[in-house]
């Protein structure tokens, strides 16, 4: 059964299946985060940001645990940020924003305090 079908018929797929689902195709690539592939390219080479793949390893490492549900490079107020939402294992989604150019943790917000 499709899940088109699931959904018409009024069957419910488990919120945390569906999120394993989507998490599986997202970006963790930063050309696919928001930003142009060339734009990217330029600004790894000029040493301006670094991989996200760099960012999302060294948040494994301090933050273990979770889902990465979302990845974003910015540009806030001049500087490059990359925006990490996870789902905690506690269920709660949190925004972890890091400096592009030194990986360092620039703010962290939980959903909760968007309320």
């Amino acid at each position: 059964m499709a899940f088109a079908d699931c959904v018409m018929r009024g069957h419910r797929i488990p919120t945390l299946i569906l999120l394993s689902l989507l998490v599986g195709s997202l970006p963790t690539d930063p050309a696919k985060a928001g930003r142009d592939p060339d734009e990217v390219r330029r600004l790894r080479r000029a040493g301006q940001i670094l991989p996200l793949e760099t960012i999302i390893t060294h948040h494994r490492r301090q933050h273990p645990g979770g889902q990465l549900l979302e990845a974003e490079l910015e540009l806030e107020q001049g500087h490059y940020v990359y925006d990490l939402k996870i789902l905690g294992e506690d269920g709660t989604v949190r925004e972890f924003e890091y400096d592009a150019r030194s990986g360092e943790l620039r703010h962290l917000e939980n959903d909760e305090d968007e309320e």
